[in-house]
């Protein structure tokens, strides 16, 4: 998975690079392989001796040529209902709006870059013992490094705002929580409430957000990298496994340290591109000055290695400087959105403060 990601951001690279014009040959050792981890753990058997060569595309290259299988499609849906009713497995319909109780709160889980259904699933099911039901959306690796540049997450994004708008207008007691999870989850809630920004009515309903491992609101390609990087080694990832003061502490391969640098060259790029640019300020925009009015609580760590906790705490300085009713935990040792797999009884309690904060339980 690894090799396949990185052949395919190189070409993704070289095609954003095709829309300014230029000529972009982006350096990947011809040979690179990522050695056997010293602390091996039972699932990341076969992953050695994956190897990976340089790309480089001239300008004149047709789009056409890109292979787009590099980085195999990911079967999940962006989008998964749990209503927790009777019929919560039928899809999103009238059927199912009808069921859900007068006045239900739901709560919309927004994965990190790479989540699948499954690990939202821990999430949506502690929310449904406190009787909340829940909307869940991931985005997939390949969806962010397509040649569209996002475009097509945004439609989905549209999609889900649709569906939520839908689901509240069907009774006007029932209210909204959003749960977002690392930068992609958190943009993904700024580009909803951009969606909903001629919806007073929607925005109002929202009862409070919960901010997981985020957010980093400049434009800084090593936090993307980072990301990226995280989202497609996963387990194998050093930015994902304890912190610095333990023990087990993984140390980056040789192949990972390869990766980050070219992955920060693409972001440097790709970040800076005038329409990705400018659709990312927009959606920073919303985040900074128009969130809605609701109580926001941040759970984060010092130990995070994607996204740095004084980012998270510059952040929160702003919002409060602004009036914003916000909370905030630092969990402190644990890994990016590890927190809840770390500390579940401690994140349970936190989840359940808030709720009751937000008037969602008694």
């Amino acid at each position: 998975m690894a090799a396949s990601s990185a052949r395919f951001l190189a070409v993704a690279a070289a095609a954003a690079a095709h829309r300014r014009a230029t000529f972009l040959h982006v350096p990947i050792a011809s040979s690179l392989s990522f050695p056997r981890n010293p602390h091996p753990r039972p699932s990341l058997r076969g992953r050695a001796g994956i190897s990976f060569s340089s790309i480089s595309l001239p300008s004149g290259s047709p789009h056409a040529s890109v292979p787009f299988n590099l980085i195999p499609p990911d079967s999940d849906p962006f989008i998964q209902w749990d209503l927790p009713q009777p019929d919560a497995a039928s899809p999103l319909g009238a059927g199912a709006v009808r069921a859900v109780r007068k006045g239900a709160t739901l709560v919309v889980l927004l994965g990190w870059l790479g989540a699948r259904q499954k690990h939202l699933r821990r999430y949506a099911d502690l929310y449904r013992e406190r009787g909340v039901g829940s909307v869940r959306f991931v985005v997939p690796v390949r969806e962010l490094v397509g040649l569209d540049l996002g475009s097509r997450v945004e439609r989905r994004v549209a999609e889900l705002a649709a569906e939520i708008a839908a689901w509240c207008e069907a009774d006007h007691h029932r209210t909204l929580m959003f749960h977002t999870f690392s930068n992609t989850g958190w943009l993904a809630y700024g580009a909803i409430l951009d969606n909903l920004q001629s919806r007073a009515d929607i925005i109002e309903r929202i009862q409070g957000c919960v901010v997981d491992s985020a957010p980093v609101l400049e434009i800084r390609p090593e936090v993307w990298a980072a990301g990226f990087s995280a989202a497609m080694l996963k387990k194998s990832s050093s930015m994902t496994g304890p912190s610095t003061e333990s023990p087990d502490v993984m140390k980056p391969t040789w192949g990972e340290n390869i990766l980050l640098t070219t992955l920060q060259k693409f972001f440097e790029i790709v970040l800076h591109l005038p329409d990705v640019n400018k659709r990312l300020e927009k959606v920073h925009s919303v985040l900074s000055e128009k969130q809605p009015s609701c109580p926001q609580f941040y759970l984060y760590s010092s130990a995070d290695k994607v996204i740095p906790a004084d980012c998270v705490e510059r952040f929160i300085e702003t919002q409060k400087s602004l009036g914003r009713t916000v909370f905030s935990h630092n969990f402190v040792s644990s890994p990016h959105v590890d927190h809840y797999r770390s500390f579940p009884y401690l994140y349970s309690a936190k989840i359940d403060e808030f709720l009751k904060i937000c008037s969602i339980v008694a």
